[in-house]
Parts: C-alpha cells; sequence; structure tokens
C-alpha cells in the first residue's frame, strides 16, 4: 500500500499545511470541502507537492521531519526541486 506525504497551499491565507494520506488528490477534495476546522477558513487550496512512500510509518516520519523544520523557506525549496512538485 502507498502512501504519501502532501503539502497544500491557501493563496487567501499565504499558508501550507503539510499531511500524510492515501490519496491526494481525494485528501485535497476534503480540504476544501471544510473538513478539517484548520483548513476550512483557507479555501480553496492547491495541491503542490507531494512524496511517496511504501508505509504508513515512512510518511509520517517525513511529514513530521518537514513539520520540525517550521520553516516556509525549506517547504518552498521542497516545492522547487525535490520530490514530485505538482505546480512546475
Amino acid at each position: 500500500m502507498r502512501f504519501f506525504v502532501y503539502i497544500i497551499y491557501s493563496s487567501i491565507l499565504d499558508r501550507y499545511y503539510v499531511g500524510y494520506t492515501r490519496n491526494p488528490q481525494e485528501r485535497l477534495v476534503k480540504h476544501n470541502l471544510g473538513a478539517t476546522n484548520y483548513t476550512r477558513r483557507g479555501k480553496p487550496w492547491e495541491l503542490v507537492y507531494v512524496e511517496e512512500f511504501s508505509s504508513r510509518a515512512e510518511a509520517i516520519l517525513r511529514e513530521n521531519q518537514i513539520k520540525r523544520m517550521k520553516s516556509r523557506k525549506y517547504i518552498e525549496s521542497l516545492i522547487a526541486g525535490k520530490g514530485k512538485a505538482l505546480n512546475s
């Protein structure tokens, strides 16, 4: 089973959100429907980055690694260069 770490972006909030899921496109739809309190106020969200992992544990570790960086520059460098950036 595949798992993904994803980054979505809200132009309204000018913020990124990092999460993990089995289906990034489906998860994006849920965020844009207001499924979570945090992302509800930033609609519409755009999927800008995805990394694939073979296990849930690996995806969670990577999600936490990105979140621990607490750096917009780090997130933007990921989007610009590494992994599967979806906006290029």
